[in-house]
């Protein structure tokens, strides 16, 4: 099998081409400047250009670029930047996957889909919330139309919190609670749909190779946790204390419109993918936590 990868570079992409490549699986990467190898295909999300010729053999493309959400402090031009870079790369790869006539195509999208709904447990069946990122997956998901009017069948990846010590918010937090320092966000009533990052991997191969799922697919473990519960399980596997707290406040100081994301309750199901039979390696926070440890 061959597999298309955008944003190969990132935690997720890096993780998910040296899986399937060890599977002995061809992998391409997509990348905004000339090739430099034989695996890798031009493309310019923002201008729409991509070459097909290099995607002729593909079955399968994986879209997982755009901006981070957040790496920094949300201007209203860098809230242009995140719309635009999921909004404008999604179109040029659904026209691409139409063209050349793919099997999948597997986008990746979030659970911000849903905003801050506190303990309401959401699945994809779930009504779309409110707020930036809500708006943004919205139309995130929306630009892909052109593809599954084409055939090709479609699956969105709605992302939770990533559990890697390779990068996102778990790579931030590993340092501070290393040094005694960590502790809950806010209230830390607020839950977290996480998942391990080999699952995220595991995750994406399954809708790669699931020819029966389409549409908004959950990728969080079974069971979200809350913020409290997951900050005290990474003080206690790295035996450190964490009586430290971040005020609400505080952060909404040091993070503006973002903190609204690191506050936010989202209760996320995976139920299409408990549905499927999918199996979890990780399927706990402490697991997770444990893996990256």
């Amino acid at each position: 099998m061959r597999v298309a990868i955008t944003g190969a570079s990132g935690l997720i992409g890096s993780a998910l081409g040296e899986s399937l490549r060890s599977d002995g699986h061809q992998v391409s990467r997509l990348v905004r400047r000339t090739p430099s190898a034989d695996d890798e295909v031009s493309w310019d999300p923002k201008s729409g250009e991509i070459d097909l010729s290099g995607l002729r053999d593909v079955d399968s493309i994986v879209h997982l670029a755009g901006a981070g959400v957040g790496d920094h402090r949300w201007t209203d031009a860098y809230k242009q930047e995140i719309l635009d870079s999921r909004v404008l790369g999604t179109q040029t790869i659904a026209r691409a996957a139409a063209d050349v006539g793919v099997t999948s195509l597997v986008c990746g999208s979030a659970i911000g889909y849903y905003g801050d709904r506190g303990d309401e447990r959401l699945s994809e069946d779930s009504s779309k919330g409110f707020g930036f990122l809500s708006d943004v997956v919205a139309d995130w998901e929306a630009a892909a139309a052109l593809a599954e009017q084409a055939g090709v069948r479609v699956t969105y990846a709605r992302t939770g919190l990533v559990v890697s010590s390779e990068g996102g918010a778990w790579k931030r937090m590993l340092p501070l609670f290393k040094a005694g320092a960590g502790g809950r966000l806010g209230s830390g009533r607020q839950f977290w749909s996480f998942i391990a990052l080999s699952d995220e991997v595991r995750a994406l191969r399954f809708l790669i190779d699931s020819e029966s799922i389409r549409g908004p697919v959950n990728i969080t473990a079974p069971e979200p946790v809350t913020n409290r519960v997951a900050t005290d399980v990474l003080a206690k596997e790295l035996h450190r204390p964490s009586f430290a707290a971040v005020p609400a406040l505080a952060l909404k100081a040091a993070l503006g419109e973002f903190s609204s994301e690191v506050l936010g309750s989202t209760r996320a199901i995976p139920a299409r993918l408990i549905d499927a039979g999918f199996k979890w390696d990780a399927p706990t926070m402490r697991e997770a936590v444990s893996a990256i440890l």
